[in-house]
Order: C-alpha cells, then sequence, then structure tokens
C-alpha cells in the first residue's frame, strides 16, 4: 500500500470514543511488536509485506487475514501499521536513532533526514496523516479515489534513492532506466508472469504494485 495524496483528503467520520480507546490500546501493542521485528531483523529491515506478515504471525498474531486485491479492506491496515511507525520514529529520535519508512524498506538507522520529513520549517504531512486517528476510518469512495491520484502520479512524497534502487531490483533492473517507459513494459509483463490465474501467488503481486509505485512516484 503506498502512501495517500495527504493534502486531498480531509477526516470524513469520528471515530467513536470506545473504538478511539480500543485503537489506543491496539497501537500500544502493535509498538512493541513493531519495534521488536524491526530491531530482530537488523540493517537489511522489512518490507511493509514482511512485517505485516510478523504481525499476522505468532507471537503477536496482531493484524488478521488481508485482502490485498481491495484497496478498501487493505487501508485501515496500511493505516494503523503506519500510525505505528511514524509514533516509533518520534520514540527512537531522542536516542539518537530515526526510522527509515518507505513501503519497501523499513529500517532502524542511526538518525538522519529520511525521505517524507520535507524540508527545514515544512509541516511533515504524511506524518500528520497517519498520527491522526480519525482518518482510520474513510469512506470507500475515498480510498479509490487516493489510489487513483497516486497511478495518476499525483503523489508528492518522492522515496529515497536506496528505496528506488531497491524497486528496481524487485522488477529485475540492475540499473535504473533513464525513462519511465521500460518501467512500464517490465511491471506489466512481470505482473501478469505473477497472477495467481497463471501459477503466481498474491504476495508476487504485492510485491511487484510496491516496486512499481515507488518508481512511478520517483519518474514523476
Amino acid at each position: 500500500m503506498t502512501s495517500p495524496d495527504v493534502t486531498a483528503t480531509e477526516p470524513d467520520t469520528t471515530v467513536a470514543s470506545s473504538e478511539l480507546r480500543w485503537l489506543e490500546q491496539h497501537t500500544e501493542h502493535l509498538l512493541v511488536a513493531v519495534e521488536h521485528e524491526l530491531r530482530q531483523v537488523g540493517p537489511g529491515g522489512l518490507s511493509e509485506l514482511e512485517l505485516i506478515k510478523a504481525l499476522q504471525a505468532e507471537p503477536w498474531a496482531l493484524i488478521g487475514s488481508v485482502n490485498y486485491h481491495e484497496p478498501d479492506q487493505l487501508y485501515p491496515v496500511h493505516f494503523l501499521l503506519f500510525h505505528v511507525l511514524y509514533r516509533l520514529r518520534d520514540q527512537l529520535a531522542p536516542g539518537g536513532e530515526s526510522l527509515l519508512i518507505s513501503p519497501l524498506r523499513l529500517t532502524i538507522t542511526q538518525q538522519q533526514t529520511v525521505a517524507g520529513d520535507g524540508l527545514p520549517g515544512e509541516e511533515d504531512k504524511l506524518r500528520a496523516f497517519y498520527l491522526d486517528l480519525s482518518q482510520y476510518h474513510m469512506p470507500e469512495a475515498t480510498i479509490h479515489q487516493m489510489m487513483d491520484n497516486f497511478w495518476r502520479g499525483q503523489c508528492r512524497t518522492r522515496p529515497d534513492l536506496p528505496a528506488v534502487s531497491e524497486a528496481a531490483g524487485t522488477l529485475g533492473f540492475t540499473e535504473l532506466p533513464e525513462h519511465f517507459s521500460p518501467i512500464k513494459q517490465r511491471f506489466r509483463k512481470l505482473v501478469m508472469q505473477a497472477h495467481p490465474d497463471r501459477g503466481g501467488n498474491t504476495e508476487a503481486v504485492q510485491k511487484l504494485n510496491e516496486a512499481f509505485s515507488v518508481l512511478k512516484a520517483h519518474y514523476a
């Protein structure tokens, strides 16, 4: 799941107080689990998909089954995960650590400037979006509009170079192409090969989608 066009969304519903308490308790559990998994895996980090799978497994079992083909069902999982990631990044900062946040690579590092921080003095709009729990509930039409905005190249979050290089490698490129056209051609070919109807699997398609999303944002 890619980051939303945060400038185009507003909270449409108010989270009920009882559910808000549940969300706060759930995110506390997720905070512990996410930090544990990221520290355990080390500098290599995890992709968003790999982290979701780790949180689905024992001993955590904090995330249920996820339908990656339905944006309105994937969105709440993605939102809570990134809410926790931004909270964790804030908690790590006083100790001199940072958190690289990208769909393809989530890793704890020594403190440095990371993608999404914005320029000095600018509001970090992604951080503000994900830390606002009222955004957990969003109408299906709005979620699909966010996805449409991204695929039209309207996502304003530019990925960092390590994420771009990793995404290119996922699509089989040893060097980043000069133009976007080869990316599209390779993506379409690989998605057809990885489709479950042709013997592939959903996880492979999701990984290709994530890589393509990062590269589309880079070339845009």
